[in-house]
């Protein structure tokens, strides 16, 4: 039942890049996209990167919301979501909303939450408690 809505809420997946593959440059897409292979360049698009156990990328990476279980060297920034998995390594920027990590993964890099900064920034016009 689990692994059932675990597929829903993926989605079909519409290309995938299995194990022992290796492409280089622009990777762009419209819905779900699965690598297992080798990617080397960029990879762009509005809605799921999912990277498995062997899939290593050295990229940019610029999509909906991302879940890794591989290997992730470069900038990766998801408007959604992004989710790291036990086995997954990380390596540079990563830039999202919401951020998972499992035990486990490794993230070696910065991470920028948009939303935090519109916690910690002053109201506008310097309206504070302090100066009432």
């Amino acid at each position: 039942m689990a692994r059932e809505r675990d597929a829903q809420q993926i989605g079909e997946i519409k290309a995938f890049l299995g194990e022992g593959t290796e492409f280089k440059g622009v990777l762009s897409f419209q819905g779900t996209v699965r690598i297992d292979g080798r990617l080397e360049g960029e990879v762009v698009g509005d809605e799921l990167l999912i990277v498995g156990e062997g899939g290593i990328l050295r990229a940019n990476v610029d999509v909906g919301s991302l879940i890794s279980n591989g290997k992730i060297e470069g900038t990766i920034r998801a408007k959604k979501r992004i989710e790291l998995l036990a086995s997954s390594r990380v390596i540079g920027k990563i830039s999202t909303p919401c951020l998972v990590v499992m035990e486990g993964a490794a993230l070696n890099g910065t991470c920028d939450m948009g939303a935090m900064d519109e916690v910690s920034a002053p109201p506008p016009g310097g309206d504070s408690a302090a100066e009432r």
